[in-house]
């Protein structure tokens, strides 16, 4: 039975030590910085070694590595609950404004990311891909509640994998950028930065360390605790609110704007 994944188990184990030993790279571009870490690398890599050309993966091997995601989603479920216990005392000290900062993706995603989906031509799609952010645990959302095979499975790792290659360097250069223009004390800029996804917050953080570099430790600190909030809190907003949010939106503005819609009333 693990023979038919054993050729699967030995690529992504040479995938994990070529990217490790390669290691985080950052290059300062203005006030902000680029940065660049091993979860980068091997979601490139991986995406050379599947492309039908090289004959390196058979399409059945990557239907299995499909089934392995389900495992791995739940194993690294288990690893948020057990993080989330010992941070709870954390999350009740640290006060509203940084759970208040949940609205921000909130909003950003749902409100503004799903009517633009939609007339872009997304059908259910556009859920997965604009109920939240999209990093590992809506991932873990979306393939308890729909599958990854589903068309929300879809939209939710097109957004991940949107997020993994363009993500880090796209907030590491905005924060940079508005760190610079010093406005914005960098403690609240700091805050920002913890998005749920540790390379965006490296990266923010790291831009924003540069423009303030009296305060590196502090601003590590609160992007860090920002970072752990937003992913505890994060996971039952979008479970709780986000996501039927997002359904029922889906489902009253589809029929209006959806590309398919549009050409239903026009014949």
């Amino acid at each position: 039975m693990l023979k038919k994944y054993f050729k699967i188990f030995i690529l992504a184990l040479i995938l994990v030590v070529v990217t490790e030993l390669i290691g985080q790279k950052k290059i300062k571009l203005g006030p902000g910085y680029l940065v660049f870490l091993p979860m980068l690398y091997a979601l490139v890599i991986g995406i050379i070694i599947s492309l039908p050309k090289l004959k390196i993966m058979s399409e059945d091997e990557m239907k299995l590595s499909n089934d392995i995601m389900g495992i791995v989603v739940i194993l690294f479920v288990a690893k948020i609950g057990a993080t989330m216990g010992p941070s709870i005392v954390m999350l009740v000290k640290s006060g509203w404004a940084l759970c208040f900062q949940e609205l921000g993706h909130f909003l950003g995603t749902v409100i503004l990311g799903l009517p633009i989906a939609l007339l872009l031509g997304l059908k259910r799609e556009a859920v997965g891909a604009t109920f939240s952010i999209d990093r590992e645990p809506n991932i873990a959302i979306i393939a308890e509640k729909y599958g990854m095979d589903s068309p929300e499975g879809r939209g939710v790792m097109g957004i991940y994998i949107c997020g993994t290659l363009f993500g880090a360097i796209y907030i590491g250069l905005l924060a940079g950028y508005i760190g610079s223009v010093k406005i914005f004390n960098p403690l609240a800029l700091a805050m920002g930065s913890g998005v749920g996804s540790g390379s965006m917050m490296a990266a923010a953080s790291g831009a924003i360390t540069a423009v303030f570099p009296a305060k590196a430790k502090e601003i590590a600190s609160f992007a860090a605790a920002s970072n752990l909030i937003t992913t505890i809190v994060g996971i039952y907003f979008t479970l709780f609110v986000s996501l039927p949010v997002a359904n029922k939106l889906y489902d009253w503005l589809e029929p209006k704007i959806g590309r398919s819609s549009k050409k239903r009333g026009e014949m």
